[in-house]
């Protein structure tokens, strides 16, 4: 019987389209996620669904156990790698796991305090295979993460100045990681994803507003009454300090450059943040 490829997140944006692109390729999955019934509700019998926790060793064996390849990418709860994330990277390379397809940043290179940076340098320290996939900020955030902001408060509330952001759409990276996954050649390669334009947040917010058929406002706040002010909106400080520290590095500009790597990866052009928009609308409706 063929390995399993294993995709850790099943259920986030990102994993469940790794999840759908490798069924459509005809691949054995084991989807995996901190509800297996959940897993079980969304797939139904296409893919071998098990519980998985990163603070969980106990979850280990059943995830790792036959597994050549697999899909990684860091949960935003998880802000102590060392501690959280170090033990399953072990267990996996002890379990035989060869080739990980890691979910990192765009501008990693110059964003060392971040998570990610960390959950690569100690996969190359533990020399697994590894593809990096160092995305720009994925559409979906606005659909997940800023939703309620947009639903109930007609705003995006990020501290991002007049800098642009190539946004990416989570279908594109699942379409990128399962070729990744699948196919040769792509060992020990990072792939810069983005989509295929740059928008600042006025024009985000114009094209929501014209979607919605309603007025969709970008508030621009300084990176300190950002972090003080999504704590009072319910966020833990260090998932706030996270999304601070990124959306600086955004403010000056280091998610804006273009790359044609999903075009070159996929064989098609990114989705559009037109697209996105009107595909999703009902998110925030």
């Amino acid at each position: 019987m063929s390995s399993p490829i294993l995709v850790i997140g099943a259920l986030g944006n990102v994993g469940a389209e790794v999840v759908k692109h490798l069924l459509n390729a005809g691949v054995k999955v084991r989807a995996s996620d901190m509800s297996e019934e959940k897993i079980k509700a969304r797939f139904g019998s296409s893919v071998e669904a098990v519980r998985f926790d990163f603070t969980d060793p106990k979850t280990y064996e059943v995830t790792f156990k036959g597994v050549e390849k697999m899909f990684l990418l860091r949960p935003p709860h998880i802000t102590n790698i060392k501690r959280d994330m170090y033990p399953s990277i072990n267990a996996a390379k002890r379990a035989g796991v060869k080739h990980v397809v890691f979910l990192s940043l765009i501008g990693i290179e110059s964003a060392k305090y971040v998570p990610h940076y960390k959950v690569e340098t100690y996969l190359k320290e533990v020399n697994l295979q590894t593809t990096f996939l160092r995305c720009s900020f994925f559409m979906q955030n606005l659909s997940t993460t800023h939703r309620q902001e947009i639903k109930e408060r007609n705003e995006i509330f990020v501290p991002v100045g007049k800098a642009k952001t190539s946004f990416i759409d989570a279908r594109d990276i699942g379409a990128v990681a399962a070729v990744a996954l699948t196919q040769t050649g792509h060992g020990n390669k990072n792939y810069d994803l983005t989509g295929s334009e740059a928008l600042d947040y006025w024009q985000v917010t114009k094209i929501l507003s014209e979607v919605l058929r309603r007025e969709i406002q970008y508030k621009n706040p300084n990176p300190v009454y950002f972090l003080i002010e999504t704590m009072q909106r319910g966020t833990p400080f260090m998932f706030a300090l996270v999304m601070m520290g990124l959306y600086t590095s955004t403010r000056f500009g280091m998610a804006e450059p273009i790359t044609t790597e999903v075009e070159k990866l996929t064989g098609r052009k990114p989705i559009s943040f037109q697209e996105f928009a009107n595909d999703y609308k009902e998110n925030w409706m």
